[in-house]
């Protein structure tokens, strides 16, 4: 089933592209979320007009690529966002976000698999990398900034992200199993018979000397029984013969 993404959607595509998904993909997931518009003939056509449109404003020589890029150079993007205590965000700038907000500043057009960020998920100040033209690039600056508020200096940035760092840390800590397994209390089991440290030692070395057939040889407590009973000695108060 062909649907037009209305929002960026991790390992499937950006806003305004038109893809291919399974029908209960897009009936269960997609179109409930309003990520997504079912692709008729008529929205497809509205989608390439606009991206037809869009494309006439975008660097098509080197001499426009320095010139878009002298304009970007000069921007300062702002994105007021929902974050939590810690500075990370509910949700994320992403780089549709990003291309979206120049062509509403200033009606320039760029490739957004060319801007080179990942999906931005704390607040902060950024400097993205956008590629123009070839060999040509501009640097865009940005700044992530909490709903209501204003962004705090670096050092505050930096407190808050360790602080969430250790809170990430304490987590894992409190779900991992209670104690750990000392190793040396495993046991080996060979063909149904427990090897003790030495026999496994035996095996080890045996291996890394690449020998092919390896013999550990281990007594069971049965044999063991049994060998000791072989060689026990008589008992030497035994009553004399009686004489004839």
């Amino acid at each position: 089933m062909n649907v037009i993404l209305l929002k960026d959607v991790e390992k499937l595509g950006l806003r305004g592209e038109v893809v291919n998904v399974a029908r209960g993909y897009a009936r269960n997931f997609l179109l409930p979320r309003n990520l997504a518009e079912a692709a008729t003939e008529g929205r497809v056509k509205e989608v390439k007009r606009i991206d037809a449109q869009k494309a006439m404003h975008e660097a098509r020589s080197t001499e426009q690529a320095n010139e878009i890029a002298e304009t970007l150079g000069k921007l300062v993007l702002r994105f007021d966002v929902k974050s939590g205590p810690t500075g990370s965000l509910f949700g994320s700038v992403t780089t549709t976000d990003i291309a979206d907000e120049i062509w509403r500043i200033r009606k320039i057009r760029v490739d957004r698999r060319k801007i080179g960020v990942d999906n931005i998920k704390r607040i902060g100040r950024y400097t993205v990398p956008i590629e123009l033209f070839e060999g040509i690039s501009a640097e865009v600056k940005l700044m992530v900034v909490p709903e209501g508020g204003e962004l705090p200096p670096e050092e505050e940035l930096a407190a808050m992200e360790a602080a969430e760092a250790a809170e990430a840390a304490a987590a894992a800590a409190a779900t991992a199993p209670a104690g750990g397994v000392d190793e040396s209390e495993w046991e080996i089991v060979e063909d149904g018979v427990v090897l003790d440290e030495a026999a496994v030692v035996e095996v080890e070395e045996n291996a890394a000397g690449e020998i092919d057939d390896v013999v550990v040889i281990e007594e069971t407590v049965e044999e063991s029984d049994a060998a000791e009973a072989a060689v026990e000695p008589a008992d030497e108060t035994t009553e004399p013969e009686s004489a004839a």
